[in-house]
């Protein structure tokens, strides 16, 4: 089996498993930078030592972090299981520490600048309904007209990160923004579309927020995700149930939420410092 057949019945098998469609491009690139490192033809013949020797190559030569590394495991796991169905002496459960970091996020007063920079409607809508009820990227792009419950003040996000539907919500100050705007453009499918229709463009999310970013003067490395950040942060802030928090970000594990309680600035407020107990 040559490597292009490989890729594609490897593709194949993932699309048949319902991957979602991020996850398959993923694996696959993935995979191709494990066939780059071994001959093609000898897939079949790969031992724990060669897996060893790769995985040591990617971290060490290539510098790979932890979430590269978590993919090319998953990856190659699902070759050698699924499409080849052949048994390695290899444990591909490598526990891995995992970074401790803190997602960035913006304040009150920043998210005010940066949604304030936009003068075109449509832009507007994205942006502040994307800090208005925490959704990712792909969940605002995937979002359609049908999905906004202005009657239960709802919106819905189907087939999310973790292939589960659920619901965000929707604020009446939102819904008004986005009435006006669909008026204006009036999208046929999508709530956000492009100009030809069909789902508006990812990179082109991604490219206003570079640049509304410097319009606001706003410093930190901010991306859309960043509004999803601190969505879950003023939340909390406002005492906000951590489960409930949980359950708008769609998060399968409440220690995934439980992140934003070392940025929340009431965390800290509320602590009863000891030393406040003495007379000094």
């Amino acid at each position: 089996m040559d490597k292009t057949e490989l890729i594609s019945k490897y593709e194949s098998k993932l699309i048949l498993k319902n991957y979602s469609k991020k996850t398959v491009e993923v694996y696959v690139s993935a995979l191709g930078i494990f066939l780059s490192y071994i001959q093609s033809n000898e897939v079949q013949h790969v031992t724990s030592k060669t897996l060893e020797d790769f995985y040591r190559h990617a971290a060490v030569e290539l510098g790979y972090g932890y979430s590269m590394m978590k993919q090319l495991l998953a990856s190659v796991k699902f070759l050698y299981e699924e499409v080849l169905k052949k048994d390695i002496d290899f444990d591909f459960r490598i526990k891995m520490k995992k970074p401790s970091t803190i997602p960035e996020m913006l304040s009150v007063e920043e998210v005010q600048r940066l949604l304030n920079s936009f003068t075109n409607l449509k832009h507007k809508a994205i942006f502040t309904l994307c800090y208005s009820a925490g959704l990712r990227l792909g969940e605002i792009l995937n979002i359609k007209l049908s999905d906004i419950d202005s009657d239960r003040m709802q919106i819905r996000i189907e087939q999310a990160k973790v292939k589960k539907d659920r619901y965000s919500i929707l604020s009446p100050k939102v819904l008004e923004l986005l009435r006006d705007y669909v008026k204006e453009y009036k999208p046929k499918k999508y709530l956000f579309e492009g100009q030809k229709g069909g789902k508006y463009s990812s990179s082109s999310v991604q490219q206003l927020m570079r640049r509304h970013r410097k319009k606001a003067n706003i410093k930190k490395k901010a991306t859309p995700h960043t509004l999803r950040h601190s969505f879950a942060t003023h939340l909390l802030d406002n005492g906000i149930d951590i489960r409930f928090i949980q359950e708008l970000l769609g998060h399968k594990h409440i220690s995934t939420t439980q992140i934003y309680t070392h940025v929340s600035s009431r965390s800290l407020k509320d602590v009863q410092i000891p030393v406040e107990n003495l007379k000094i």
